[in-house]
């Protein structure tokens, strides 16, 4: 397995952080994260557990075609999903108060085909990169488009 793991802090609410992320995923998941060539919500309606998504990346130079489904979603704290034609996590933590969110986010690589691991240092190297590029992307994405909170004068 490999595992990487990002933090970064927004200057947005929790409930703004998850917003741009879960409510509009279908719109902003790849402009987050550029990989993303193609992305669809299977799923008719709203983001719930249980939804599904196909989409296709390509990571250097690598096309792949995956569908993954939400597992657990609790507005402005978490939101998960697992690729369901290839083993991986994704999770997404919202921590924070009405200004601010700490934003982790978690990926896992479940299995490595054995033909892929001798190059597994480089794949844990590229993923844990990604996983940082996420955080940079989603904290510029979200602070330049979300209205920051008013502030109240005492």
């Amino acid at each position: 397995m490999v595992k990487a793991q990002a933090s970064i802090e927004i200057e947005r609410s929790p409930d703004a952080v998850f917003a741009f992320i879960a409510e509009d995923f279908e719109r902003n998941y790849p402009r987050w994260s550029p990989e993303v060539k193609e992305l669809r919500m299977v799923s008719k309606g709203p983001m719930r557990v249980g939804s599904i998504a196909r989409q296709v990346r390509v990571d250097q130079g690598r096309r792949t075609e995956s569908t993954f489904k939400i597992t657990h979603i609790q507005p402005a704290q978490r939101l998960t999903f697992q690729g369901t034609s290839f083993p991986f996590l994704v999770d997404y933590r919202f921590d924070g108060a009405s200004e601010h969110t700490k934003l982790t986010f978690t990926f896992e690589l479940r299995r490595i085909d054995l033909m892929m691991r001798p190059f597994e240092k480089l794949i844990r190297s590229a993923v844990q990169d990604g996983a940082e590029r996420t955080v940079r992307n989603l904290k510029r994405l979200i602070e330049a488009e979300c209205a920051p909170p008013e502030r109240r004068s005492a």
